[in-house]
């Protein structure tokens, strides 16, 4: 008796591949960038520290071009929140960088500059209420990260509107309560890494 082989083409689907299952997680290098930038710059807003040049640096490295190139990463690992979150936050990071190192606001009064970045503020609080929706299917410490932040705009935005030194340094503390709540998601995602198990709980939903 003689066989043959079936050399007719399966009809088996073949699997298709994790979009950017190579990478790395990028999260914690963003939420990490996020929070150091933030941390610094919260605590110049709280009035502790007159320094606040010593943020410029900060604010194009750190958490301007690594959290940028964080989002880019998300966007390979089709990730549209990360990508969405850390792109636009490592542009905001960017953009303070020039508006307040580079820009020369002398040429306004004290009140339309204040005025005007007060705009700038709330717009960056609008964008982080609605990031904020979307982060209740992420977990509970990003949501947390993102409370705290539209919170933190929103006082920022009123201290420059109001000229409301009290409310700026309101929203100061509330900068710094932000930085340590990214601070702790990114040291969620490393530790998850490293240990090959979640070390610290992060309220996956």
């Amino acid at each position: 008796m003689s066989t043959t082989q079936d050399s007719r083409p399966s009809t088996m689907p073949e699997p298709r591949p994790v979009p950017g299952a190579h990478l790395a997680d990028p999260a914690p290098l963003g939420l990490a960038g996020f929070a150091l930038t933030t941390f610094v710059l919260s605590f110049v807003n709280t009035g502790l520290f007159k320094v606040e040049p010593v943020v410029f640096g900060l604010a194009l490295a750190y958490g301007g071009v690594a959290q940028f190139a964080a989002g880019m990463w998300e966007f390979a690992k089709g990730n549209t929140f990360g990508a969405t979150a850390f792109s636009s936050y490592g542009a905001f990071w960017i953009s303070f960088w020039w508006l307040t190192g580079h820009t020369d606001l002398t040429t306004f009064s004290e009140g339309d500059a204040a005025n005007t970045i007060g705009l700038y503020l709330l717009a960056w609080g609008i964008f982080t209420a609605y990031m904020t929706i979307a982060a209740t299917r992420v977990s509970g410490a990003v949501l947390t990260v993102f409370v705290l932040l539209t919170i933190t705009f929103f006082l920022l935005a009123i201290g420059d509107f109001a000229t409301a030194e009290n409310v700026t340094k309101a929203g100061g503390w509330a900068g710094v309560a932000t930085a340590v709540a990214a601070w702790y998601a990114s040291l969620a995602g490393v530790t998850a890494f490293t240990h090959k198990h979640q070390v610290f709980p992060v309220g996956t939903r």
